[in-house]
């Protein structure tokens, strides 16, 4: 019986008509969340990205403002810009989207936004916060998973979960989180032995590698819930980690690529912004 199709698409359309709810009733009491994106250069990905980010906030009644600047801009202006929106108290979040020229440290641009307003969920502040579980703003790929998983109905109490990636964006946060819901969590990565070994073991399988349909059905269990977040460009098109048609036939759900994991991402970023409203109003 081939796999439930777990779609992204539509869960973050569900939460969006829940935040637009909760911005609406914000917004009758004098709170006006808002969204700075500053975006360097003109990377067409980025460019996507970010048109996305604004679009998203525009749908659920948010204030957003895009900053632009030529790529040609140094460390310290963009510094001073980010110090100048840590202390803007209309600004509820800030996001700088990377990547970013070579002549800027994306660590530095990370460390210089104010934690409280770091709802892209990097800061070593908001990472630490959530490695000891305390209250944070979580990076929003991993917050994006743990909801689809959750509205999905998926239980992860006692399960084997595999995480295929181990970056400071997707593979360590949603590791963690796993865990934090009492998940047996395992680690994969490009210099794992035998890697189809130790996946074939998982309830859930989490793709985040970044190579091109990677995990094909030699690498999942029968009924195994499969969670593709890799965004391949080729010849063909886009494609996931995992390669779908076939995993898809064992797999008891998997979320597609594209309209997977990706409007997740975007959609818990809305939802850090309007948490981060909230906090600042008390």
């Amino acid at each position: 019986m081939p796999a439930k199709i777990i779609s992204g698409k539509q869960i973050a359309a569900d939460i969006r008509l829940e935040l637009k709810d909760e911005v609406s009733e914000l917004r009758k009491n004098d709170i006006f969340p808002k969204l700075v994106v500053v975006l360097v250069g003109n990377n067409p990905a980025s460019e996507s990205y970010v048109k996305g980010k604004i679009r998203a906030a525009e749908e659920i009644g948010m204030e957003s403002v895009l900053i632009r600047y030529a790529d040609t801009i140094s460390e310290d202006e963009l510094l001073s810009k980010v110090n100048d929106l840590n202390k803007d108290e209309s600004v509820h979040g800030i996001l700088v989207q990377l990547p970013l020229p070579k002549q800027i440290s994306e660590q530095r641009v990370i460390e210089a936004i104010a934690a409280e307003k770091d709802v892209d969920g990097f800061h070593p502040e908001s990472v630490g916060r959530m490695v000891t579980g305390l209250e944070t703003f979580l990076s929003c790929t991993p917050a994006g998973i743990m909801q689809l998983l959750k509205r999905s109905d998926v239980s992860l109490q006692g399960k084997h979960a595999v995480v295929v990636g181990r970056s400071n964006i997707v593979g360590k946060p949603i590791s963690l989180l796993l865990l934090q819901a009492d998940a047996t969590v395992t680690i994969c990565h490009s210099k794992t032995v035998d890697l189809a070994s130790i996946t074939k073991q998982a309830d859930v399988l989490i793709a985040a590698v970044g190579r091109a349909e990677m995990i094909t059905k030699d690498h999942v269990k029968p009924g195994a819930v499969v969670i593709d977040v890799g965004v391949n460009r080729t010849d063909a098109g886009l494609v996931g980690d995992v390669k779908f048609d076939e995993v898809s036939e064992i797999a008891s759900a998997i979320t597609p690529v594209p309209g997977g994991v990706g409007p997740m991402t975007i959609t818990m970023l809305m939802a850090n912004t309007i948490e981060s409203a909230k906090r600042h109003a008390g």
